[in-house]
């Protein structure tokens, strides 16, 4: 449970949900710190701040080619959370059916 509340925490800002929605739209290759930083415009202290409290948390990974680090959304930990979320807290005591939430997500 503490894991899962973590997870969520660390998800728990506006700019780190915006970190992870792009970070998400260029998996699975990732993205480098300066088109995060472009792309948000958080500044750099800022960013950096974020992307190791995603890390930490094991949402994103990164990698370092040369001078370059590459951030990627860590799909398995989100599947964990997901997973956790659906059958915990909603199909166990089926308040909120996993197919509709789907089915609402679809429609958009």
């Amino acid at each position: 449970m503490t894991r899962y509340a973590d997870i969520l925490a660390a998800m728990g800002t506006e700019p780190r949900l915006r970190i992870m929605r792009l970070l998400l739209s260029a998996h699975p290759g990732g993205m480098v710190v300066g088109d995060i930083h472009e792309s948000l415009g958080i500044a750099g202290s800022t960013l950096s701040h974020h992307l190791d409290k995603l890390r930490n948390e094991g949402l994103v990974r990164v990698r370092r080619d040369g001078t370059f680090l590459w951030y990627s959304a860590n799909t398995e930990t989100l599947r964990e959370l997901l997973t956790f979320l659906c059958t915990e807290c909603c199909e166990s005591n089926q308040v909120i059916e996993f197919k509709s939430i789907m089915t609402h997500a679809r429609k958009g």
